[in-house]
C-alpha cells in the first residue's frame, strides 16, 4: 500500500514510519522545509513530498502526488505549554491544518484517514470519573487542548458530509526512544545519563512528582494507529492508553534504579505546575473491541530504552 504521513519525523511519526516500512508499504512523507528540522530516514521506500498544512493548494497537490491508500495525520504544534505563547497559531496549525488535510483527502478520492489528536482535551480530577472514555466530555485547560478538541470534532462532520473514512486517535502520554526534551521521561533520562557518564553533578532537578499519568510505549501507540487504519470505524474516536495511572515519582525512581548511581533529587520551582491534574487515566476498551489492539511493551522496557538512547547520545558528544 501507499501511505501518506504528516509528522513523519516527529516522535510517534518516526516509529510509525518504521512499522509501516516493516510491513512492506511505500511511505510518502509531507515535508515542509521551514518546520521539518529532521531528515527523513534513508530508505528506498521513503519519499518526501513537499507541502504545507497551512496551504490547502500545496497540501492537495502533495496528497495527489502520493496517491495514498491510507493517510496518517500526526503533524502539528505538539507542546501544550508553547500554545500559551501563540494560541492563535496553535489553533491555526492543529485545527485549521487538520481541516486542510481532510479537504485534501476528499479532493483526492477519500482514502482511509487516521487523525491524531490528544488526551489533553480532557481535564477531569475526580477519581470516581476515571477511567476516561471516548464519551467523557472534553474540558481543555490550555489552547493546545482546545485545538485538538476542535480538530477531533471535524472527524464525524467530514465522515457524515463526504463519506470520508476518517477516524480520530486520542493518545494519552507515550514514551520511548526518539522523544525530544521538554517531556518528563527524556528530561529525567538525559539528566541521569549525564550523571552516570560523569558529565553532570549527582543532582537531578524535578517538578511535580505526585501527578499520576496514563503512559504507553510509543511503539504500541504506532501499532494502534495502524490498527485503526485497518479496522477502526469511520467517524469515531478512539482512546489509546495503558489503562492505568503511573506516578511521575515512580518513573523517576525506576530510572534512578536503572542507572545504578546515587542521585540527589532537588525540586525546581520553575518546573512546578500548580494546575497539574493530580490523576488522569483512560480506558482502551473501545479500540480493543473494534481492532483487537492492546498495549504490549512493558513500562520498564520503555524507560530502559529511553535511558539507553540518552547514554548513547551523550557518549558520542
Amino acid at each position: 500500500m501507499r501511505i501518506f504521513i504528516t509528522g513523519a519525523t516527529g516522535f510517534a511519526g518516526s516509529h510509525l514510519v518504521e512499522q509501516v516500512l516493516a510491513d512492506g508499504h511505500e511511505v510518502y512523507a509531507l515535508v515542509h522545509a521551514a518546520t521539518s528540522h529532521q531528515p527523513l530516514p534513508e530508505h528506498p521506500r521513503v519519499h518526501g513530498v513537499d507541502g504545507d498544512l497551512m496551504d490547502l493548494a500545496s497540501l492537495t497537490t502533495a496528497v495527489a502526488r502520493a496517491a495514498p491508500d491510507v493517510i496518517y495525520h500526526l503533524a502539528g504544534q505538539a507542546y501544550p505549554g508553547k500554545s500559551w505563547q501563540n494560541a492563535a497559531r496553535t489553533l491555526a496549525i492543529n485545527t485549521g491544518g487538520t481541516a486542510n488535510l481532510l479537504e485534501a483527502a476528499v479532493a483526492y478520492g477519500r482514502p482511509r484517514v487516521v487523525v491524531v489528536t490528544s488526551a489533553e482535551i480532557y481535564n477531569v480530577t475526580a477519581p470516581d470519573q476515571m477511567p476516561l472514555t471516548e464519551s467523557t466530555p472534553p474540558h481543555p485547560r490550555h489552547p493546545y487542548g482546545v485545538s485538538k478538541a476542535a480538530a477531533g470534532q471535524l472527524i464525524p462532520v467530514y465522515h457524515a458530509r463526504y463519506g470520508l473514512e476518517v477516524m480520530e486517535a486520542r493518545p494519552f502520554n507515550h514514551i520511548g526512544p526518539h522523544q525530544a526534551l521538554g517531556f518528563v521521561v527524556p528530561d529525567f533520562a538525559s539528566q541521569l545519563a549525564a550523571i552516570k557518564l560523569g558529565q553532570k553533578e549527582q543532582k537531578i532537578l524535578v517538578g511535580n512528582l505526585k501527578a499520576e499519568r496514563d503512559i504507553t510505549d510509543v511503539r504500541d501507540v504506532a501499532r494502534a494507529y495502524i490498527a485503526l487504519a485497518e479496522n477502526g470505524r469511520a467517524g469515531e474516536a478512539y482512546i489509546i492508553c495503558s489503562g492505568q495511572p503511573i506516578s511521575i515519582h515512580y518513573l523517576l525512581n525506576t530510572l534512578i534504579e536503572m542507572t545504578g548511581t546515587a542521585v540527589e533529587v532537588e525540586y525546581d520551582p520553575a518546573r512546578m505546575r500548580p494546575s497539574d491534574t493530580p490523576i488522569l487515566y483512560g480506558s482502551y476498551a473501545k479500540i480493543k473491541a473494534h481492532t483487537g489492539w492492546q498495549p504490549q511493551v512493558h513500562l520498564r522496557r520503555s524507560l530502559a530504552d529511553a535511558l539507553q538512547e540518552w547514554e548513547e547520545k551523550l557518549s558520542n558528544t
